[in-house]
């Protein structure tokens, strides 16, 4: 968590700093192969070079994002926890629960989709 570690620091509510937080760390747990980088002031997570999940912070919620293949597969999921989106993100306001059984099957979706990708991006 030291790559996150000047990320976190510098989200001002404590409360929002522990969510992103336990989230990353969750992550990093679950999925210990994965890179971890900051990239456009973002924390992600790579998997031999290519980008499987990011996240950024706003007033009102933690952005999740996964690129649109994984969106487009998850979106009834995502809709059913309750989180809104976009083409290419979705947002888990601050004061709802973090399904994280649906970010590990985006993860895990990605890690297996993108195997034999060349590339960061999905072409």
């Amino acid at each position: 968590m030291r790559t996150f570690a000047e990320f976190t620091s510098q989200i001002e509510n404590p409360g929002h700093r522990a969510r992103v937080e336990e989230v990353l760390d969750r992550i990093a747990k679950k999925f210990p192969a994965l890179g971890q980088r900051i990239a456009w002031n973002q924390p992600m997570f790579t998997d031999h070079g290519t980008f499987i999940i990011g996240f950024s912070v706003a007033i009102n919620h933690m952005a999740v994002a996964p690129e649109r293949a994984a969106l487009e597969r998850f979106s009834d999921e995502i809709d059913k926890s309750g989180y809104s989106r976009t083409r290419e993100l979705f947002r888990i306001p601050w004061d709802s629960t973090v399904d994280y059984a649906l970010l590990e099957n985006i993860i895990a979706f990605n890690i297996a989709d993108k195997a034999d990708c060349t590339t960061f991006w999905r072409k």
